[in-house]
């Protein structure tokens, strides 16, 4: 079973992260199949926009710990790729955030042009209590969408953010029932669609001008950041913890 799946419906190219049972946890396939859906639709002429959602309850519970500690497995893109297809991805792309969001699935958010999420959706950054720090160029993206104190609250603090008050901090732009989410979204993204798609990647363009090398300086300084706090003892610690104590809630980051 394919842990990422995409097609096209008039124009809007809809990509699925398909972990389930692992409540859609990052792992090294899913980054790389990631990746490889959004350059893939960045080149195919019929996609003008991308929406982003989860299978089954969860949107995504965050980097799936286990598959990241798995010695032998040699990424492809990984995160680092990842992350730089999406703030190179050059149509308009979309989230449908149908479920809790964790870690990445809470930070992804700050990269989308426009994020949804369903009534009940909640998320959380448990960076802190991991002993680790943010990702996902989340330093930048939240400050600036929802202002230095809310975002420093959301980053630092591992405490769990309603998807009304997600909306309300400007970090979603709505929120729907969860059983009218995807059409919600797929209305407004068939909305997006219908228009030349000249003027949707140049328009994206010059708002991303400003802001695009300061992402990609944010994804470099945050994985060093990552690297140097990874292993160590708060580190150890919180995933030692984590791991006996088997949360239901979320995989890891």
């Amino acid at each position: 079973m394919s842990v990422v799946t995409s097609h096209v419906q008039e124009n809007v190219r809809i990509v699925t992260m398909n972990r389930p049972d692992a409540l859609n946890a990052f792992s090294t396939e899913m980054m790389d199949d990631l990746c490889d859906a959004f350059i893939e639709a960045a080149a195919d002429s019929e996609t003008k926009v991308l929406v982003l959602t989860g299978a089954g309850r969860a949107f995504s519970s965050g980097a799936d710990l286990k598959s990241m500690a798995a010695k032998g497995v040699v990424p492809k893109h990984g995160l680092a790729g990842l992350l730089d297809s999406i703030i190179e991805f050059p149509k308009p792309f979309l989230i449908a955030a149908n479920g809790l969001g964790v870690g990445i699935g809470c930070t992804i958010l700050g990269l989308a042009d426009m994020a949804f999420a369903a009534d009940s959706a909640r998320f959380k950054c448990p960076f802190s209590a991991l002993g680790l720090t943010a990702e996902a160029a989340s330093t930048v993206t939240f400050p600036g969408l929802i202002g230095h104190q809310r975002a420093s609250w959301i980053l630092l603090a591992s405490e769990w953010v309603s998807a009304e008050e997600a909306k309300d901090a400007g970090l979603i732009l709505a929120q729907f029932p969860a059983e009218r989410l995807m059409d919600e979204v797929m209305e407004r993204a068939q909305t997006l669609a219908q228009l030349p798609m000249a003027s949707l990647i140049q328009t994206k363009a010059l708002m991303m001008r400003s802001v695009k090398a300061e992402r990609k300086a944010a994804v470099l300084a945050e994985n060093e950041g990552l690297d140097q706090l990874s292993g160590g003892a708060a580190n150890r610690e919180a995933v030692k913890a984590f791991i006996e104590k088997r949360s239901p809630d979320f995989s890891g980051l």
